[in-house]
C-alpha cells in the first residue's frame, strides 16, 4: 500500500470532488512529451527552441488542462476518484513540423527531461506517475527514448511507485519499457478515436495499483513484423482483426490489458516495428500465453499486413474523371507517401489532366511564404511563383499563376497562403507537413469547400475521418508518389543505419521463424 501524503505543493491541483487538503489523497505525476518522428526527414535535428515554437511549455496545471488527448482522458477519469492528486510536471506541447521533423538532439531531450525530474524532486513524495508519451519520439544518441524517460522516473520515485504510459499504435517500443514502468496502453485505432479512452484506462489501472488491486505482471513480443503506416488502417483487415483480437482477449479475460504497436518505420531506431504488450494482474503465465497467441497472429496475417500498393498519380488522375463523370463526387485523395509535405506530383498530374475543381490542402513551401511576406502579400493580389518540391522525394518545384485568396495564420501556422489558379482550383500553401483532418477545415476567409469537387491531402489513414467515414466523400484514393520518396511502402528505399530489415518482414525472416 502506498504511503499517505500530507504536504499540498504549488505544482497540484486538486480535481473536483477530490479533497486535495485532507492530505490524504494519492499523488500522482503527470507529464507529456510526444512526437512521431521521421528520421529521414530533411531540415536537420530538431533543436530546442522548436519545442516551443509553436507555444510555450506546459507548466504545473497547464499539463493537465491543456495537454489533450491521452492527458484528457486521465484527467477526466480522475475526476471519479475522491482520492488522486494530479501534480503537472513542465512539458513540451507540440514540436513545430510535427511528424516531418527529423531527430530531436539529445540536448533538447535531456532539457526537457532533466526539469520534468526537477519538478518532480520537488513534488516528492508521489504515489504514481502517468506518461503520455507517442513512442516514435527519435533522439540521437538514445536508442529508446521512451524507456530513457522510464528508467529517469523510476530512479527518482523507486521501486514501488507504479508507472503507466499511454501511446501511439504507431510507436516503436520493446520490452525495456516495461521493465522500468508497470503499463502501457496503447491505441487501438487508426484514426485515433481511442487516446482519451486509453488515457482514462491508465488513470483506473494506476489508482488500482496504488490501492494494491493490482499488481502488473507483463509479458512483451515482437512478431518481427514492418510495415508502412497506411497498411495500418484499422478501417480494414487485417489490421482491423489484429486489434479486434486484442479486444476479445481483454474481456474474455479478467484484468488483462492486450496493448499492439504497429510501429513506425520512419524512425532509424532499434525497436522498430510491430509489438505487442500484455499486461495482467499477477498472472505471468497468463500474460505469456496471450503474449505468444497475439504474436503468432500477427505472424500469420503478415503477408496483407506488410505488403500493398496504391495508384500513382496519372492512374489516380484518370479515376478521377471516371468518379467525376459518374457524379460520385467529392472525391478525397490521400496523398499518403509525402511526408514532408512538399510534393507536387499529384498537383502537376490533375493539372495535365485538366481537373477542376480541385482544393490542394496543403503544399508545403516555407520559402515562398516568406516571399510572400517579405513582400507584404494580401488577399486579391496576383501570384506567379514556385511552390513545394525542395526535397528529393518533392519531385520539381511547381509554378503555378492565379491570386492570392487568402493569407493569414491557419491549421496551426501563424502564416499561411491559400492561391486560386486555373479552372477552380485553390492550393494552401504551409511553412511545414500539415494534415487536415476535416473538410471544414479549409473553410477560412471566403474559401467554401462546397466549391469544390476533389480533395487532396497530405494524409495516410486520418483524413478518413472527416471525409471518408463521416459520409463526405463519395470516393477515396490513395496515391503514392513517384518515388524516390520519404513515405515509401518499399521501405528497403530507405536508408537505415540502426535496422537491420534483413531480420524484419517482408524484407527478411526474424530469428525463430
Amino acid at each position: 500500500m502506498p504511503l499517505r501524503r500530507l504536504a499540498l505543493l504549488t505544482l497540484s491541483i486538486a480535481l473536483p470532488g477530490c479533497t486535495g487538503a485532507r492530505g490524504d489523497d494519492y499523488r500522482v505525476a503527470v507529464i507529456k512529451f510526444q512526437q512521431e518522428t521521421c528520421t529521414f526527414c530533411p531540415g536537420g535535428d530538431a533543436p530546442t527552441e522548436d519545442w516551443t515554437r509553436l507555444g510555450p511549455l506546459l507548466v504545473a496545471d497547464q499539463v493537465l488542462t491543456e495537454g489533450g488527448g491521452y492527458i484528457d482522458g486521465f484527467v477526466e477519469q480522475a475526476e471519479d476518484y475522491a482520492d488522486m492528486e494530479l501534480i503537472g510536471l513542465t512539458s513540451p506541447d507540440n514540436l513545430f513540423g510535427g511528424s516531418s521533423r527529423s531527430w530531436s538532439t539529445q540536448e533538447s531531450f535531456e532539457v526537457f527531461l532533466s526539469g520534468m525530474l526537477a519538478d518532480l524532486e520537488e513534488a516528492l513524495p508521489v504515489d504514481g506517475v502517468y506518461l503520455a508519451l507517442h513512442g516514435a519520439l527519435a533522439v540521437r544518441g538514445v536508442p529508446r527514448p521512451e524507456a530513457e524517460i522510464a528508467r529517469r522516473f523510476r530512479e527518482v520515485v523507486g521501486p514501488d511507485v507504479p508507472i503507466a504510459g499511454t501511446f501511439d499504435l504507431h510507436g516503436n517500443e520493446d520490452e525495456q519499457f516495461l521493465e522500468h514502468a508497470d503499463f502501457a496502453f496503447v491505441t487501438k485505432r487508426f484514426p485515433h478515436y481511442d487516446d482519451g479512452l486509453q488515457g482514462a484506462r491508465a488513470a483506473r489501472a494506476l489508482h488500482r495499483a496504488m490501492t494494491g488491486t493490482y499488481r502488473s505482471t507483463t509479458a512483451t513480443r515482437k512478431p518481427g513484423i514492418i510495415t508502412p503506416t497506411v497498411l495500418q488502417w484499422t478501417g480494414a483487415a487485417p489490421a482491423s482483426e489484429i486489434m479486434e483480437r486484442a479486444r476479445r482477449w481483454e474481456v474474455r479475460e479478467t484484468d488483462v490489458f492486450v496493448s499492439v504497436f504497429f510501429g513506425f518505420p520512419w524512425s532509424d531506431v532499434p525497436d522498430v516495428g510491430a509489438t505487442v504488450h500484455v499486461m495482467t494482474n499477477d498472472d505471468q503465465a497468463l500474460a505469456d500465453a496471450i503474449a505468444d497467441d497475439m504474436n503468432d497472429y500477427m505472424w500469420r496475417v503478415r503477408e496483407p499486413f506488410a505488403n500493398g500498393g496504391f495508384s500513382r498519380p496519372d492512374a489516380a488522375a484518370r479515376t478521377v474523371r471516371d468518379a467525376i463523370a459518374a457524379g460520385q463526387v467529392p472525391v478525397a485523395i490521400g496523398d499518403y507517401s509525402d511526408r514532408p509535405g512538399d510534393a507536387t506530383h499529384i498537383t502537376r498530374a490533375f493539372d495535365a489532366a485538366g481537373i477542376s475543381n480541385v482544393l490542394y490542402g496543403a503544399i508545403s513551401s516555407p520559402a515562398t511564404l516568406d516571399a510572400l511576406q517579405a513582400a507584404g502579400a494580401a488577399a486579391g493580389d496576383e501570384f506567379d511563383g514556385e511552390i513545394g518540391g525542395y526535397t528529393a522525394s518533392g519531385g520539381d518545384p511547381y509554378r503555378i499563376r492565379g491570386t492570392i485568396a487568402y493569407v493569414g495564420p491557419w491549421a496551426g501556422d501563424q502564416y499561411t497562403a491559400a492561391v486560386a489558379y486555373g479552372d477552380g482550383n485553390l492550393v494552401f500553401i504551409v511553412p511545414a507537413y500539415t494534415q487536415i483532418m476535416y473538410p471544414d477545415r479549409f473553410a477560412i476567409g471566403d474559401i467554401d469547400p462546397a466549391d469544390y469537387e476533389v480533395f487532396v491531402v497530405k494524409s495516410r489513414a486520418h483524413f478518413r475521418r472527416g471525409f471518408d467515414e463521416t459520409g463526405f466523400a463519395k470516393t477515396i484514393i490513395i496515391v503514392e508518389a513517384t518515388g524516390p520518396f520519404i513515405g515509401t511502402t518499399f521501405l528497403d528505399a530507405l536508408p537505415y543505419e540502426n535496422v537491420d530489415l534483413s531480420s524484419l518482414y517482408p524484407y527478411g525472416t526474424p530469428d525463430g521463424r
